[in-house]
Parts: C-alpha cells; sequence; structure tokens
C-alpha cells in the first residue's frame, strides 16, 4: 500500500488552514477572559455579524452535532416535530441527538431530488395528521450544501420558505459545508441565509479550515433566548472559548473563508472532470460543491485502497464518495485518477470480495 499524504474520505481529514493557525497562534500567549468574555470571542461574532450585514446573535459550540442538535431544541417543545430530507445529516449521522437534546422532538423526512427537500413534502408531512396523537411539525431543517453535494439555490430557499411561512415552521440550516454552498453559488451570504428566511444557521469551521468549533447564527433573535444556557448544559460552553473563537477570527477577516471553499469547490471540480471521462465510471450526482460522486465496480475501490487511497462508500455499493478540501492539490487529483485508470486494466476483475467487510467496497 503506497503511503498517501492526503485523502478524499473527508474534509475532515484536512489540516487547519494558515489563517486559522495565525489567529490562533496570536490568541495564544497573554491570559484572556474565560467562557466567551474574550476580544476574540467578540471579534469574531462582530465578523460574523459584518459577512451576514445584520444584527444576529452568536454563539460558539464545540461540534456540528452540538450545532445542529442544540438550535434544533430552541425552535419548539418536545411535542414538537422537525421535518429533515431523508438523507440528511441530522437524520442519518447525530446518533439521534436532535431527538435527545431537544427531549423527543421527532425527525420525520422528507422527500426530494439530489438530496433537497421538496417543498411539496412539508405541506403533505404537516397536513398528514393534524390530531394530538401526532407530533405536531414545528422546524424544517435543510442542508446546505447537501449530503449529496449538491446546492440549494435562493429560489430553492424561497421555494421552501413560502411553506414555513405557511404553517408558522421555523427553518434551520445545518451549513457544516456552508462556506462551499456560498462560494458555488457566487452570492452574499445573506441571500441565502437570512433573507430566505432562515431562522438559524449552523456555521461550520472545521470543514472551512479550523481546528475545532462551530458558530451558531441566530438571524431570529427570539429563538435565541437562554441559548448560552443550552450550551452550558450540554458540556459546550469553552472555559477557553478563544480557541473556538479565535480561528474564525482568521478565517473571516480577509475572506480565507471564502477563498478556500471555491478552491476545494475547484479541485472537486477538476475530479469530477477527470473521473467523468472514464467510460467506465459513472458520475452519481451533480458536483456543485467540493463532494464528488462517483458509481465504480466492487473490485476497483478494493484496487483504489490497496493503492493507498481512502474514500467512503455509504451511498450503496460500489457509490464512492470523494471529499475535496481547502488543501487538496492538484497533483492530488491527478494522481487519483491516474490511478483509477491503470488499476482499470491492471488490477484483477474476478477478486473474491466476499469476505471483504461492505463498508470497505
Amino acid at each position: 500500500m503506497e503511503k498517501r499524504s492526503r485523502h478524499f474520505a473527508s474534509d475532515n481529514y484536512s489540516g487547519v488552514c494558515p489563517e486559522a493557525w495565525a489567529a490562533l497562534e496570536k490568541a495564544n500567549p497573554e491570559h484572556a477572559v474565560s467562557y466567551g468574555d474574550d476580544q476574540w470571542t467578540a471579534k469574531a461574532a462582530d465578523l460574523l455579524r459584518e459577512t451576514f450585514e445584520m444584527e444576529c446573535e452568536v454563539f460558539f459550540v464545540f461540534n456540528g452535532t452540538a450545532a445542529n442538535s442544540l438550535s434544533l431544541a430552541s425552535t419548539g417543545q418536545s411535542y414538537n416535530s422537525i421535518l429533515c430530507h431523508e438523507t440528511a445529516h441530522v437524520e442519518t449521522d447525530e446518533c439521534g441527538a436532535p431527538e435527545f437534546f431537544s427531549n423527543g422532538m421527532k425527525v420525520l423526512l422528507i422527500e426530494g431530488e439530489r438530496g433537497k427537500i421538496d417543498p411539496a413534502g412539508i405541506e403533505k408531512m404537516v397536513k398528514k395528521r393534524t390530531d394530538i396523537h401526532y407530533p405536531k411539525p414545528r422546524a424544517v431543517s435543510v442542508t446546505q450544501a447537501t449530503e449529496l453535494g449538491t446546492v440549494y439555490t435562493p429560489d430553492d430557499l424561497k421555494a421552501i420558505w413560502t411553506k414555513t411561512k405557511q404553517f408558522n415552521l421555523k427553518l434551520h440550516m445545518d451549513g457544516a459545508r456552508f462556506a462551499n454552498a456560498v462560494a458555488s453559488l457566487g452570492c452574499k451570504p445573506k441571500e441565502v441565509t437570512w433573507q430566505v428566511g432562515v431562522d438559524v444557521l449552523c456555521f461550520g469551521g472545521t470543514k472551512a479550515g479550523t481546528a475545532v468549533g462551530d458558530a451558531v447564527v441566530f438571524f431570529n433573535r427570539e429563538l435565541a433566548e437562554d441559548f448560552d444556557y443550552r450550551c452550558k448544559q450540554s458540556g459546550q460552553l469553552a472555559s477557553k472559548m478563544r480557541y473556538l473563537s479565535a480561528p474564525w477570527v482568521g478565517m473571516l477577516q480577509d475572506g480565507a473563508w471564502i477563498r478556500r471553499a471555491g478552491h476545494a469547490n475547484a479541485m472537486a471540480k477538476a475530479l469530477h472532470d477527470g473521473l467523468a471521462a472514464i467510460e467506465e465510471l459513472k458520475i452519481m450526482w451533480p458536483t456543485q460543491a467540493n463532494a464528488v460522486f462517483v458509481e465504480m465496480p466492487p473490485w476497483l475501490v478494493h484496487a483504489m485502497r490497496s493503492a493507498g487511497w481512502k474514500f467512503y462508500t455509504f451511498i450503496g455499493q460500489g457509490g464512492a464518495r470523494l471529499m475535496c478540501s481547502w488543501d487538496t492539490t492538484e497533483d492530488d487529483v491527478s494522481e487519483f485518477i491516474a490511478d483509477a485508470k491503470r488499476l482499470l486494466v491492471e488490477a484483477p476483475r474476478d477478486i473474491d470480495l466476499s469476505d471483504v467487510d461492505p463498508r470497505k467496497l
């Protein structure tokens, strides 16, 4: 197995980008007031307000699961429900945390093409039942960019907002890859958040280039009431908060967050184009952000892994998700494509994979 310095399994694999690292180093030498009452946290919050061109409430938590779960809990009561796409991260990959931290809000699933909610599905789910035995819908959660690497346009979000207004629902955005979505759309952040009805955004930092920590941004400030208590109770109030917030200063003050995301998207586009040109492979979904989904034969998946490449294959057997990061290079892309071409010729096709863990195919 060849040794690889970078992989396509997840943008979580990447390190800290230089801008975030420099800010962290600058925040480190001197003492600072604890629990978020420091200058770095105040500066980061102000920069987020400037970024969104709105006076919003900002909180920093350790990770996306906490950001999503706690913010969704703030939208309703334990007898309410949350509507999301069937592939949404809050449904498939957070171990029931949204239900746990909301004391029981039920997650209900909506269909939609290419990972995006069909607005008609919102109305269908709300009207499915209206009796007291059914968890009353209270919030809609959209993932931007989606788990299939697609992106909601402003018009997509306006259509969803229309339904949330009609049924008095709150609109939550899981923005783990929000930076990639904005870079892809080439729009202002406000155009895909509060201007299209988003009440609260969970803005992902780690996938964008920070070491740890996501920002919870409340555009609907009423929902932020006592959110600091939620953070404290759930173990999300960092004593040395500046280590979560300072990297955001580095990312936001000179636009590094959008430049780095744009680079990741460009690398994904190059990877998409290279793999799409290979007849034996099939691109599964449009590449609109920093993810490429490709269908390849199980024996080729095995051969690529044996050659040292790491990537996930959770979209059915043979479907590989390839994530690009802020530090993905053109060489990374070209080497992956070259190995795929080479192994399509050289790798044995009659290999017995019956004893191989399906999660590795």
